[in-house]
């Protein structure tokens, strides 16, 4: 069964995400960093004519070969990406996106906050008056943790959006909105910030990278996956694919690191000593945060047990833990959809860059009404993986100028979220090599038998 949720910046390994903008010499210290870091930055002409390639970059077609991979709604546009050599640079990248996207509103960040939560109050309210709590109205409650998830999906991304330093330039308002609105959702709040900028930092790295890391094709667990595979059938084996990452997914990975890195081993998020790979996920002072993590989430485990023996373990089961395991439903879909696909293939150290890295993120149709509940965690992922700094209500512009900048770089996929999910579970098992020296990138493929290169 596959993995459930699986260098140069050398800043990054003690949670420092440095990003370089156009806006002056001072770059922005992003998730994990408690300093700006100022480095010289020159404002840079911008390389690219809106719609356009710039002269001497571009695509170069059949640089890997992909035609016989199943084809996503991408039609194999990452794999005709150029070498890291050939990639614009990080700052050039982020010198075409208007200075405004970077601005933080902390009311308007408030506001955001206030509507989602206010919103899942409400359902639990609701619920609590008007469903019966009884066994014969289970579908109706199971519909409430369906709904009630879904909404409280958007408070899962606003405490993402302060674990990545883009809610407000007042860190105590941030971190303090962050802890709460994470710790209610069991999410340990630096624990976490600290492994999701590893993720940030590393995005689509074979070895290194943070969540949906593939098994490999010749290893032990890509062996298995192909295996349990080919023995049950591809439909059984994206059913439990699903069922395994949907349901099962975020606890695993909070607590053994599941779909992390073979660089880091097993970890775990809430006890920051657990490392069982040559890379610390949790460095130096680091350990102490993952501890201040640890009393929040014990503080809601208090005090959903004094819940219990106030009312009923069957009461709080319906009105919290039901939409709780929604909300985690909805979480490692996005980071999954976001970074796996049949033709978006994944990079060792030799290839990989930060920015190349970036530009592998995919961004999905989630339609009006869940881009306005999960504050579009889904449409403008390129941009947030561009610049983490970036407030969601800037994504959609940002997103628009790399879209129109770097139309041969930005990859949408146009493909319904569920037919997606679907090809990714049967089709994404294991990746294997294709190409040769600095065209060489991992693939994804679903077949037990050696790959015949065409001739």
């Amino acid at each position: 069964m596959a993995a459930i949720a699986s260098v140069g910046v050398p800043a990054l390994r003690t949670g420092a995400v440095l990003t370089a903008s156009s806006r002056g010499p001072v770059a922005r210290a992003g998730v994990g960093s408690r300093q700006r870091v100022s480095i010289p930055v020159q404002r840079l002409v911008k390389p690219f004519v809106t719609g356009r390639r710039a002269p001497g970059f571009g695509v170069r077609a059949g640089a890997v070969a992909y035609d016989d991979l199943t084809p996503s709604g991408l039609h194999g546009k990452a794999m005709q990406f150029p070498s890291k050599d050939d990639f614009p640079t990080r700052a050039e990248v982020l010198s075409n996106v208007p200075e405004e996207c970077f601005v933080k509103d902390t009311a308007k960040s408030l506001m955001y906050a206030a509507i989602s939560t206010a919103i899942t109050v409400g359902c639990g309210v609701l619920a609590y008056l008007f469903i019966p709590m009884q066994l014969s109205f289970w579908p109706v409650w199971l519909a409430y943790a369906a709904v009630t998830g879904t909404v409280a999906t958007g408070c899962w991304v606003i405490a993402h959006e302060c674990g990545h330093n883009a809610f407000s330039d007042n860190r105590l308002i941030q971190d303090s909105v962050g802890y709460v609105l994470h710790s209610l959702l069991l999410v340990p709040y630096f624990s976490w910030q600290r492994s999701h900028a590893v993720h940030h930092s590393r995005t689509n790295h074979l070895t290194e990278g943070e969540t949906h890391v593939p098994y490999v094709k010749g290893e032990t667990k890509g062996t298995m996956n192909l295996n349990v595979k080919d023995s049950i059938g591809e439909g059984p084996f994206a059913i439990v694919q699903l069922f395994a990452h949907l349901v099962f997914g975020w606890p695993a990975y909070l607590l053994t690191g599941a779909t992390g890195g073979s660089a880091r081993g097993i970890t775990n998020h809430f006890l920051p000593n657990v490392n069982t790979g040559p890379m610390e996920l949790f460095p130096g002072s680091w350990k102490a945060k993952v501890w201040k993590s640890d009393v929040g989430v014990a503080a809601v485990v208090a005090a959903l047990a004094f819940w219990v023996s106030q009312t009923s373990f069957a009461t709080v089961f319906a009105l919290y833990f039901g939409p709780y395991m929604f909300v985690n439903v909805w979480l490692v879909l996005y980071t999954w959809l976001q970074h796996t696909d049949t033709d978006v293939p994944h990079l060792a150290s030799s290839e990989w860059s930060y920015i190349k890295g970036a530009f592998l993120t995919i961004d999905r149709p989630y339609g009006a009404v869940f881009d306005f509940l999960h504050h579009r965690i889904g449409s403008t992922h390129v941009a947030h993986h561009v610049d983490c700094t970036i407030p969601h209500y800037h994504a959609v512009q940002a997103t628009e100028a790399l879209k129109n900048t770097y139309p041969d770089l930005y990859l949408y996929d146009p493909t319904p979220i569920a037919e997606a999910a679907w090809r990714v579970a049967a089709k994404c098992v294991a990746v294997e090599p294709r190409g040769e020296g600095k065209d060489t990138v991992w693939v994804f493929t679903d077949k037990k038998e050696p790959r015949v290169a065409p001739a």
